[in-house]
């Protein structure tokens, strides 16, 4: 089992920065890929970004490359996800997402979920 808390959201104006944390406890965080997806009210969940187990690779969603960076410390076991330049359409809760041994956009590939932040964006 991996068990993770993410943390960091809240209420933002547009064009401001937050940055979300996601830490890790169970098995071996180095084995696993790490994801960050979004739910936007009434919408379906979406990818955002995703990092290699070792973090030497990312891959963002459109909507947010350029604005947003996702890294990982394997020394503290946590994924962040640095948002910048944040838009209202970037409100949503936010999920940090595990998978074993591989690195995906898709989340049905996912082994391990957080329980979501929430993050606001007002104009």
């Amino acid at each position: 089992q991996v068990q993770l808390v993410e943390s960091g959201g809240g209420l933002v104006q547009a064009g401001g920065s937050l940055r979300l944390s996601c830490a890790a406890s169970g098995r071996t965080f180095s084995n696993y890929g790490m994801g960050w997806f979004r739910q936007p009210p009434g919408k379906e969940r979406e990818f955002v970004a995703t990092i290699t187990s070792s973090g030497s690779r990312t891959s963002y969603a459109d909507s947010v490359k350029g604005r947003f960076t996702i890294s990982r410390d394997s020394a503290k076991n946590t994924v962040y996800l640095q948002m910048n330049s944040l838009k209202p359409e970037d409100t949503a809760v936010y999920y940090c997402a595990a998978a074993y041994a591989r690195t995906t956009v898709k989340e049905r590939e996912y082994d391990y979920w957080g329980q979501g932040t929430q993050v606001t964006v007002s104009s």
